[in-house]
C-alpha cells in the first residue's frame, strides 16, 4: 500500500475508535508493515488517525481490474 490508498479495516481496533469495515485513506507508509491511516467522516473531518498492519487493511478500488 503507498500515500493515498483508500482502504477499509478488516477488524476492529478499539483503542483507536476504528471498527471492521471503516473506510479511511493512507497518509504515510511506517515501514513495510504498517501505514499510517487517516479516517475521516462524510464532511471530510477527521476523527482517527491510526497506525495499522498492512495485513490488516484492504486496498480498495474505483475502476475495473
Amino acid at each position: 500500500m503507498k500515500m493515498f490508498d483508500v482502504v477499509a479495516s478488516l477488524q476492529d481496533f478499539p483503542q483507536q475508535q476504528v471498527v471492521k469495515g471503516q473506510v479511511g485513506t493512507v497518509v504515510e507508509e511506517l515501514d513495510n508493515d504498517h501505514v499510517l491511516v487517516e479516517f475521516a467522516d462524510v464532511n471530510g473531518v477527521a476523527y482517527a488517525i491510526a497506525t495499522i498492519p498492512m495485513d490488516q487493511l484492504m486496498k480498495l478500488k474505483h475502476a475495473p481490474a
